[in-house]
């Protein structure tokens, strides 16, 4: 355990500028597990369910440059580059393919890894993912934010107005109910180091620019998504995509659309779950993940 309560042991590698990850350890008879969080999240979004996942592998959960714990220095923070760093990543750390388990922006970067390095990986989890869907779909409050993040300055100004009126502890809290997450119902040593994380960054500043990359690049992909439906499309491995139908940052009808666009993938839509499932349902998400990676044969001996 990490000496700040992190159920895993934490690094850091230099991947053309420092990232951060947790390895929280597991058996080598089955396929490596790397977790990667989504926009705005860290490695923090898998406490629940990477210790029970890493009884069938070894499990890592990596920070994105700007985020978490991976301070963004001069790097660029967008969807292209962020790929990358997962490449390097999976080929200088992992060694050998693993199984990616991406949530929402993670979801998007993985599915391009996969498309575009399919040697690095044996099998896909897609959590909520950034998928292309109707605009009109979107919850108006979300429509208004992206907006926002839009807009040259005005996304800077935004972030910064947003950090000098709250807390840090409040805009947990509001994230956490932004993507369907009832912060009550998160263990309280979760939000007090996601508070944490928070509070300890050095560059703020730096960090604000690295979101509003991450977020503007984002809906660039999504805009013109030619190239990110090419990368689904060539995807050969086994592919797990779970969707929570109250999910308000991705409607659920996008994920129907990618379901129905790709029969081969299993295609789980889970009924009163929002964007995170991984902190909303943790314990029914390991089950479901292990019985699907023991359906794809992709589980060691001990599993």
């Amino acid at each position: 355990m990490h000496e700040d309560g992190t159920p895993g042991r934490s690094r850091t590698v230099d991947l053309g500028g420092p990232v951060h990850y947790l390895d929280f350890g597991g058996p080598d008879d089955g396929p490596p597990v790397v977790l990667v969080h989504g926009l705005g999240g860290s490695h923090l979004n898998w406490d629940l369910v990477a210790p029970a996942l890493r009884e069938h592998g070894r499990v890592l959960a990596l920070d994105l440059p700007g985020f978490g714990r991976s301070e963004p220095g001069g790097r660029t923070a967008s969807v292209p580059a962020n790929v990358a760093v997962l490449h390097r990543f999976l080929t200088e750390v992992v060694g050998e393919p693993a199984v990616l388990v991406g949530n929402s922006m993670g979801g998007m970067i993985s599915i391009l890894e996969t498309g575009e390095h399919p040697e690095a990986v044996c099998g896909l989890v897609l959590l909520d993912p950034a998928v292309p869907g109707s605009r009109r779909a979107l919850d108006p409050r979300v429509a208004v934010m992206f907006a926002l993040y839009a807009i040259p300055f005005v996304g800077e100004r935004f972030l910064w107005w947003r950090r000098q009126r709250t807390s840090a502890l409040a805009r947990v809290r509001e994230m956490l109910e932004l993507v369907g997450v009832d912060p009550e119902g998160v263990p309280a040593d979760v939000i007090d180091r996601s508070v944490s994380l928070l509070e300890e960054r050095r560059d703020v500043q730096g960090m604000d620019r690295a979101f509003l990359a991450a977020a503007r690049s984002l809906l660039r992909v999504l805009a013109d998504p030619r190239r990110y439906r090419a990368a689904m499309a060539s995807i050969d491995v086994p592919v797990l995509l779970l969707h929570g139908d109250r999910d308000r940052l991705v409607p659920v009808e996008a994920a129907r659309d990618i379901a129905r666009r790709h029969p081969t993938w299993r295609y789980a839509e889970w009924s009163g779950v929002g964007h995170v499932p991984q902190l909303q349902e943790p314990e029914r998400l390991v089950t479901e993940v292990l019985d699907w990676m023991r359906d794809a044969q992709l589980t060691g001996s001990r599993a």
